[in-house]
């Protein structure tokens, strides 16, 4: 295994995470204490989400064109432009929505990219703890966000300062880590499928990766909004998400170690169904403070495996050209979830005080649907095995 391209992946998804998790609830507040409507917070919300979209139909050509080390830094200038511009963006509309796309095509491309490099790194006894550490070197530093947030609050310039010298640093950490090669890449006849045909070969993954990028982009977002107008203060509204991705960050590995050791697709259901269970409760829980902090740890540690899981299943099931249009689909996917998750929450939350965690069971539920079909499948294949 190649450790030195796996920490310069590690290094470099960690940096993306930290700006997604100080950027949105950033732009989302600072919306908010300006009167901005819920929907139009999660529209706003909703714009990296697009580039992310397009990122997807950019990856093929990228690794056609251009060297590994190329790709990664022409990604990530543009993100460090996207966040050391965010300060002087808020006083026109354009050109924030013009930084977040910018933002999100960067982060769409070198999370596409860094998730196959970092599978086709993998060992397969070890697959799941790795990629678990992927996920959480990505939420560990997206949980630094809105905490700094919490600390130095919204208005303050050294959250946006900070994560503009994090990308430099990255910057510098790419060169030094990520080959100057090409991607091995064959003809387009050695795709299996196309970026459409993914939900048709693997639908359950499909909506796993649908679920979580939904989840991440509304709690980032609207958690803090639907908290603060249900009596808490921003403060602690904002520190909600750091806990719901403390959650998630301090249980990846361990989900990992158990999915290199157990059914897989039994251990996905599993956590779609705590998922779904915590979103229904998500109102009553608001009223019973003692148990809704331990419930957000714990509602961030199984969303955070079903997409843990998700690619470690991609991983295990693709190879070659196939695990690259498989993560390219899994970026398609992660931009419509971020797109669709602002607009239908910050939608719900304007017609139903609870419309936030409805939105995310109905979700969870629809995960759930799907990978009790996977499951059952896996268990009618290896019956056959035997």
């Amino acid at each position: 295994m190649n450790m030195r391209l796996l920490a310069g992946l590690l290094f470099a998804v960690s940096v993306v995470g930290f700006s997604l998790g100080a950027s949105l609830p950033l732009v989302s507040l600072r919306l908010h204490e300006a009167g901005a409507s819920t929907f139009e917070i999660g529209v706003v919300s909703a714009i990296p989400a697009a580039g992310m979209m397009l990122s997807a139909f950019l990856v093929d050509a990228c690794c056609r064109h251009l060297t590994r080390r190329t790709i990664y830094l022409l990604c990530f200038s543009l993100c460090t432009l996207s966040i050391g511009l965010l300060e002087w963006a808020f006083s026109s509309i354009w050109l924030l929505a013009v930084l977040r796309l910018g933002l999100g095509l960067g982060m769409g491309i070198a999370i596409i990219l860094g998730e196959s490099w970092v599978n086709e790194l993998c060992p397969e006894h070890n697959r799941g703890k790795i990629m678990a550490l992927y996920a959480t070197s990505f939420t560990g530093f997206q949980v630094l966000g809105p905490a700094m947030l919490a600390l130095v609050g919204a208005h303050s310039p050294w959250v946006t300062g900070v994560v503009t010298g994090c990308y430099g640093l990255a910057l510098l950490c790419i060169v030094l880590t990520v080959p100057n090669d090409h991607v091995e890449h064959g003809e387009e006849g050695d795709k299996s499928f196309t970026l459409a045909g993914f939900f048709r070969v693997a639908p359950a993954l499909c909506v796993a990766v649908l679920f979580f990028s939904f989840f991440d982009a509304v709690v980032l977002s609207l958690l803090p909004v639907y908290a603060s107008s249900h009596g808490f203060a921003v403060a602690v509204a904002a520190l909600m998400v750091t806990v719901v991705f403390a959650g998630d960050m301090l249980f990846q590995l361990p989900l990992g170690w158990l999915a290199d050791r157990v059914e897989r697709t039994g251990l996905h259901l599993v956590c779609g169904v705590l998922a779904m269970a915590i979103g229904v409760g998500l109102p009553w829980l608001l009223q019973m403070t003692w148990l809704l902090w331990p419930m957000l740890v714990l509602l961030g540690a199984v969303a955070g495996g079903i997409y843990t899981l998700a690619l470690v299943l991609i991983g295990q099931r693709f190879k070659g050209r196939d695990l690259v249009t498989a993560n390219a689909s899994v970026g398609l996917l992660w931009g419509v979830g971020s797109l669709v998750g602002p607009l239908v929450s910050g939608a719900a939350m304007g017609v139903a005080p609870h419309g936030l965690p409805m939105a995310l069971a109905l979700m969870a539920g629809l995960f759930v649907c799907f990978a009790r079909q996977s499951y059952r499948r896996a268990g009618k294949l290896n019956a056959a095995v035997e």
